[in-house]
């Protein structure tokens, strides 16, 4: 990969749906950067499917690993992939300090999905496992993904849709009206969205993923540790009060079956390819 695919710094660009701002999202990524290895079971779960997925004689010259937080998945892109050149980007700077000395990439930077600092046509793959449910407007990270893939090129993603955390969303509501859980697209969203963005979709399926907790701490303790608790718009400002709480472990007890506290995650898994 030649230093000129880099072109300039990542520009912000505007949400198209009421998600998270960036520079939040970017900070809490950052100080999770220690702690979400520790935590990344489903993580390595959906991104090793990922992987799996590719066509079997794939070979790509050069691949782009989108936020790719602490590079777990660009060293296995790079163990997969010997020959190839491949460049690990996220918008949290803390987990590019923290990815860095591990190896994987041969580059690492700073970048945007909705507007990436790459040349035109540099890529085989783009890859992005469990990022992409971050960003506001999804109709440009296709849009950018077709830019920088060349002809035969392949978009592989996964990302997160309306469902995910259901289980403590539906306890929060019989305790409040607050927002507490991340908001996500729905499906037919990302059909839509994959439909329309000039790239053919070879596969787009949800898969639900259920993790099981021993109590509600425990759920709690991971969101945090990965960065991904509650960062949306219109979230209750101060400390949940105690009574709250007890509320809310009460309500969530009541769905507790044999193997614990259930949390589903509806896992959104991408495969699409650049024809021309």
């Amino acid at each position: 990969m030649s230093e000129s695919v880099v072109l300039s710094l990542p520009c912000a660009s505007q949400d198209a749906s009421p998600l998270p701002d960036k520079r939040q999202v970017a900070a809490s990524f950052s100080r999770a950067a220690a702690s979400y290895d520790s935590v990344a079971e489903l993580q390595r779960a959906v991104g090793g499917a990922l992987l799996d997925s590719l066509p079997k004689h794939f070979a790509p010259e050069r691949w782009l690993d989108l936020g790719c937080g602490t590079g777990y998945f660009s060293r296995q892109l790079a163990q997969r992939f010997p020959a190839s050149s491949g460049l690990a980007m996220d918008i949290a700077e803390g987990m590019l300090q923290h990815a860095q000395p591990l190896g994987g990439a041969r580059y690492f930077a700073a970048g945007d999905a909705e507007r990436l600092p790459l040349a035109d046509g540099c890529l085989d793959l783009v890859f992005s496992s469990l990022a992409v449910q971050w960003c506001g407007d999804f109709a440009a990270v296709l849009a950018e993904a077709r830019r920088v893939l060349r002809p035969g090129g392949l978009l592989v993603f996964s990302s997160l849709c309306v469902g995910t955390l259901q289980e403590l969303r539906d306890s929060w509501q019989e305790v409040d009206g607050f927002v507490h859980v991340n908001r996500f697209r729905e499906f037919q969203r990302y059909q839509a969205l994959c439909g329309a963005s000039g790239l053919t979709p070879l596969q787009l399926e949800r898969r639900p993923r259920t993790l099981h907790f021993p109590d509600l701490r425990s759920l709690t303790h991971e969101l945090k540790a990965l960065g991904a608790h509650n960062l949306n718009p219109g979230r209750p400002g101060g400390l949940t009060g105690r009574a709250r709480m007890l509320a809310l472990i009460d309500a969530y007890e009541r769905r507790r079956n044999d193997a614990g506290l259930p949390v589903t995650y509806q896992v959104v898994h991408g495969l699409l390819r650049k024809d021309s």
